[in-house]
């Protein structure tokens, strides 16, 4: 089972009240929000009413721990750091992203961490015809496979 990382491109104004109740079900309240989920039938099928909305595609390990080392967040708005991951879990950024990407360990785990992580808007825009179009049509929403590490790495 893979890990899908969700990034809300468009802003929830004017939008129908189904749509906005599913993006507050996946922690998804701003433009530029990041999520982590697994791919269940029922995450999939979310996914796919939200299309004109959000993008996703599958997580690698390195951009997961930059996501989690840059924009990881405790209470308070404090940045997670390695110190206290190795208080509270004894693992580093990196065995803690090999273990979550291993449906070994959750996000959860992590005493106080914020499940959503907040991003910038990505460095040099979104691809070129803008955040209206699927991403097969060179637009930014729906399904990107392993582009998505790409983009997150642009918004971190």
């Amino acid at each position: 089972m893979n890990r899908i990382a969700v990034i809300q491109i468009r802003g929830g104004i004017g939008i129908k009240e189904t749509i906005k109740t599913t993006l507050n079900l996946l922690r998804l309240y701003k433009k530029n929000s990041c999520i982590i989920i697994n791919e269940t039938p029922s995450f999939m099928g979310m996914l796919n009413s939200l299309k004109d909305q959000v993008t996703w595609g599958e997580i690698d390990k390195e951009t997961f721990r930059l996501l989690l080392e840059k924009r990881g967040r405790l209470p308070g708005n404090m940045l997670i750091t390695e110190e206290y991951l190795k208080k509270s879990l004894n693992l580093s950024f990196d065995q803690f992203a090999e273990q979550f990407l291993a449906n070994k360990k959750e996000l959860k785990d992590i005493p106080g961490l914020k499940q959503f992580f907040r991003l910038t808007p990505p460095i040099k825009g979104f691809e070129n015809k803008g955040t209206k179009k699927p991403f097969s049509m060179g637009g930014a929403l729906g399904y990107r496979k392993d582009n998505i590490n790409d983009l997150i790495r642009r918004m971190l």
